[in-house]
């Protein structure tokens, strides 16, 4: 009988190999759920197929309801499983098959269960793709305001260059509203150029060539902005809280003392 500890290392650890085998075959499964769902979805097949399908999707369901009900019994904290973010897509990944019994169409909500291959990240533990992934948050962290004062004013431009050509063009030409007007500046100020919604007049392609060249000028704004920071993240460094020895970002314990380097953000 295997103890609820070792148990424990098992499904929510990757440090042992019977962890890493529990982990790579449910990653296999929920892979396996996913392609049905999608091929579910094609008519043909969907009707064709429709008792396999059927009997397919409960089986994998069943599944992972054991395995969700696992996890809650075997965590020393279940409330806190239970409210945590892969507690909820665990519970995402079951919930959709039993709410089929009530709502028709609901169960093709279970591609969620793609979220969960997040977990392979457990498995393969990318340490440099961690450490680079402090650097990334913290520079996302310290230029959000920056970033936030950039998309106010994009959002202004797109309201005065959409304002302005629903006057210019009108609704004959495709500009029925502001708001669909708004849609042809954002296609047109990113570059996108769908050609759905195209001016006639010539003061309308005046303004299409102002907000063309706006947009090659826009899209470096962020751009700078982010590597900047990035730059920033990347120089800085943590102080241990026992010794205030000087340690890379990416140290997850001192290099002097050895003490384990809490990362707040």
């Amino acid at each position: 009988m295997i103890s609820r500890s070792r148990l424990y290392r098992i499904v929510f650890g990757t440090d042992t190999t019977a962890g890493k085998k529990f982990d790579i075959w449910l990653l296999w499964v929920i892979l396996f759920s996913v392609l049905v769902v999608m091929l579910e979805s094609v008519p043909e097949l969907g009707i064709k197929y429709h008792n396999i399908f059927l009997v397919v999707e409960w089986s994998l369901t069943i599944i992972f309801t054991i395995e969700y009900l696992l996890r809650i019994m075997i965590s020393p904290k279940p409330i806190k499983y239970i409210t945590s973010f892969w507690g909820g897509i665990d519970l995402l990944a079951i919930l959709p098959t039993y709410l089929s019994f009530f709502l028709f169409g609901y169960h093709y909500l279970i591609i969620v269960r793609i979220f969960r291959l997040l977990r392979v990240f457990r498995i393969l533990k990318l340490a440099r793709f961690n450490s680079e992934s402090i650097v990334l948050l913290r520079a996302l962290k310290s230029g959000i305001h920056k970033l936030s004062v950039f998309l106010f004013t994009m959002l202004a431009i797109v309201v005065v260059m959409g304002t302005l050509m629903y006057v210019v063009e009108g609704g004959e030409k495709g500009f029925t509203s502001i708001p669909q007007s708004m849609y042809w500046a954002i296609v047109t100020i990113t570059t996108v150029g769908y050609g759905d919604m195209v001016p006639q007049s010539a003061i309308g392609k005046v303004i299409s060539s102002v907000v063309m060249i706006m947009g090659y000028a826009i899209i470096a704004v962020p751009t700078g902005i982010f590597t900047i920071e990035m730059a920033k993240a990347r120089n800085r460094t943590d102080t241990c809280p026992k010794c205030n020895h000087t340690n890379p970002v990416e140290a997850k314990y001192c290099n002097n003392c050895g003490v384990l380097i809490e990362k707040l953000d």
